[in-house]
């Protein structure tokens, strides 16, 4: 509960603390008592308790929104605040180009403590860091919000034939972690979608108009196919993960 949510496991010991084995029903009593717990917590209390990290809650409005509610529930939602702040310029940007498309954010950092990890990510621990889901059109060819996994995670836009394939290159060297994701769709849906490749490169466009963005990371085969030559966009190494179902991007 600590590696996936940070405060599930100080909460944990507390309900031991207040429930104790030899109460009447306890395993019932706490799952409750830990829920309650927790929810309290993740609502009222680590959103004031985060700026004294220098981070706060990614601000929603109309053109932001979390890919699944349990971005927000695991407390995996928390940047610094000049980030928040071009999230809201980039989702408004993209917005002007296409009306009621969204900036949809997948992991960005817990809300504490530089350096304390963000697993399965390497580097999501400074609250500068987000993922964000690409862009898709529907079965009649129109821009949709809708994402072909339930976490926006694992369902790939693969190299061509003749595009280079860094995915191949990284798993013939041994790094299995690669292509992990595949394994964290939470469920593969909306079969129909379609790579939009002009909008998702639009959206990359608005990223790095931010005077504040330090690096985004693609897939090679992405950078190429969208003709994007801007040197802050990086190839992430082989240690970490394949980013051809969604983009990094992360402050200077």
């Amino acid at each position: 509960m600590t590696i996936s949510t940070q405060i599930g496991g100080l909460v944990y010991l507390i309900t031991l603390l207040l429930v104790r084995n030899n109460s009447p029903r306890y395993r019932l009593k706490r799952f409750t008592t830990f829920s309650l717990l927790y929810l309290i917590t993740t609502i009222l209390f680590v959103p004031i308790i985060a700026p004294i990290f220098g981070r706060e809650k990614i601000k929603k409005f109309e053109y932001v929104e979390a890919r699944t509610f349990m971005t927000d529930l695991m407390n995996r939602n928390y940047v610094r605040p000049e980030l928040n702040t071009s999230l809201q310029k980039i989702a408004t940007g993209l917005d002007k180009k296409y009306p009621g498309i969204k900036l949809v954010y997948l992991d960005a950092n817990f809300p504490f403590i530089n350096k304390f990890p963000l697993l399965p990510h390497l580097s999501h621990s400074d609250g500068k860091k987000i993922d964000i889901s690409l862009i898709y059109t529907d079965e009649n060819g129109k821009l949709t919000n809708k994402k072909p996994s339930i976490s926006g995670y694992g369902v790939y836009e693969g190299p061509k034939p003749s595009e280079y394939n860094q995915i191949e290159k990284c798993l013939d060297k041994g790094k299995w972690q690669y292509d992990f994701p595949r394994y964290l769709t939470f469920g593969i849906i909306n079969s129909e979608l379609t790579f939009s490749e002009k909008a998702t490169k639009d959206l990359i466009q608005e990223i790095l108009k931010q005077p504040s963005t330090g690096k985004l990371f693609i897939e090679p085969h992405l950078k190429t196919r969208l003709n994007m030559k801007n040197q802050r966009i990086r190839f992430h190494g082989c240690q970490a993960v394949r980013h051809d179902d969604h983009i990094h991007f992360q402050l200077k």
